[in-house]
């Protein structure tokens, strides 16, 4: 490998890191000069006011606010960022007018209204470069588990027969940083390669970004080392839970009581269901939920399918839509439950994870949720379906326990609610 072909790749890797800045500027001379020009004419800098002050500065930070969440989003698995880009501008948008009135601050409406127009179609251009003409190209050390990896859409993997770049760009190198075979050689490339800025991964973590699961044969630590997720995003996520259910009663309460009557109109039986559950801590609490099964039907604890004979007919588009688990919003409420996390289980099922997966308790460090990763990425198929990977799944979340996440996982909820695909 000669000094040529690093510098070659370096200047490539350089280009990249600095790219979102660029990005960042030019989006917002695309979103904000436009609009204040059609506004407020081309001198409007020269007897600039509040009005102009309070927009501008309102427009900038949800830029930058909206582009670092779409850029975070991005690096979980398997997502496209035009799914996302209008709920997360509208949401953004949403908070700022809400400051903006409830201060009530000057500001000129016009401008914001172009401007987040403008924000719409920046991100989506962007998305629409990137779906189409960036491929992720990485190459592999031949060795140990990196062997394993396997091409997905957008990504091209180029196996390394020498310890030498190849004669094209790569976005990085990876390698089994604990194969024992990979030999003084590969590992010395691995460093040249390293200190001069060419991205090296270890298999373990791209794995995990291209999966969106963990490996359960053993813990795994967060991004900061540790097992213990971040005490300061469990409180404010806490925070986040209170006052979203709060402020979604007045349309989720009316759904609950139509539904309630519905369920007691058709065989007059109970509309909830309580069952224990492990939750947060290692600790039981019942949860709600509106009964989806008809009375007094014995049989497994869980069930095995959309096609349980136990399941009403009403169950069967609650379940479809999730309307069945509106009652846990009394469980967020008092503390037990999250709107997001992984799905608390009960007895039954949690001895029996246990006898494969050891550390399974480790699960309950943060509290269950309404919906999960392992729900939006995997399904709602019957519980003791895929349960190895349902755990995988889990632990990721812990893992990357994240506002950011938690978003992704929101958005992909709201989309099952709405299609009804991916429920059980």
């Amino acid at each position: 490998m000669t000094r040529h072909d690093l510098h070659r790749n370096a200047n490539w890797y350089e280009k990249c890191l600095n790219w979102f800045p660029v990005q960042l500027i030019l989006g917002l001379l695309f979103v904000i000069l436009p609009a204040a020009f059609y506004r407020w004419d081309w001198g409007f800098w020269e007897n600039i006011g509040d009005p102009h002050i309070t927009t501008l500065a309102v427009v900038i930070s949800t830029y930058i606010t909206i582009a670092i969440t779409l850029r975070r989003i991005l690096r979980y698995p398997g997502e496209q960022a035009a799914a996302y880009i209008l709920p997360t501008i509208l949401i953004y948008a949403g908070i700022a007018i809400i400051i903006l009135l409830l201060l009530r601050l000057p500001y000129s409406s016009a401008v914001l209204t172009i401007s987040f127009f403008l924000a719409i179609l920046w991100f989506s251009a962007g998305h629409f470069i990137v779906r189409n003409w960036r491929t992720t190209t990485l190459a592999i050390v031949p060795f140990g588990e990196a062997l394993e990896l396997e091409e997905k859409p957008n990504y091209r993997i180029i196996s390394l027969e020498t310890p030498t770049l190849p004669n094209e760009y790569i976005h990085g190198i990876v390698a089994d940083l604990r194969a024992d075979n990979i030999g003084p050689e590969w590992e010395k490339f691995l460093a040249q390669c390293t200190l001069n800025r060419i991205p090296v991964y270890h298999i373990k973590q791209i794995k995990e970004s291209l999966t969106g699961r963990v490996r359960i044969d053993h813990l795994s630590e967060n991004d900061f080392g540790r097992l213990l997720p971040s005490e300061f995003y469990n409180n404010l996520k806490r925070s986040i839970d209170v006052l979203a259910v709060l402020l979604s009663l007045p349309v989720t309460l009316p759904v609950m009581l139509i539904t309630a009557w519905l369920i007691k109109r058709e065989d007059h039986g109970p509309a909830l269901f309580l069952q224990e559950r492990l939750g947060y801590g290692g600790k039981t609490f019942k949860v709600y939920k509106f009964r989806t099964m008809y009375q007094d039907q014995t049989g497994k604890a869980f069930t095995t399918g959309e096609d349980d004979p136990r399941i009403t007919p009403i169950g069967k588009t609650l379940r479809k839509y999730r309307l069945d688990e509106l009652p846990q919003f009394w469980n967020v409420l008092k503390g037990e439950m999250s709107l997001i996390g992984p799905r608390p289980e009960s007895y039954q099922l949690a001895e029996w994870y246990e006898k494969d997966v050891p550390f399974f308790s480790y699960r309950h460090v943060v509290r269950p949720g309404i919906s999960g990763w392992a729900q939006v990425m995997q399904g709602y198929a019957a519980e003791v379906d895929g349960m190895k990977e349902k755990l995988e799944y889990d632990f990721y979340y812990i893992k990357h326990y994240s506002l950011w996440l938690d978003m992704l996982i929101f958005y992909k909820t709201i989309r099952t609610i709405l299609t009804g695909s991916g429920a059980r």
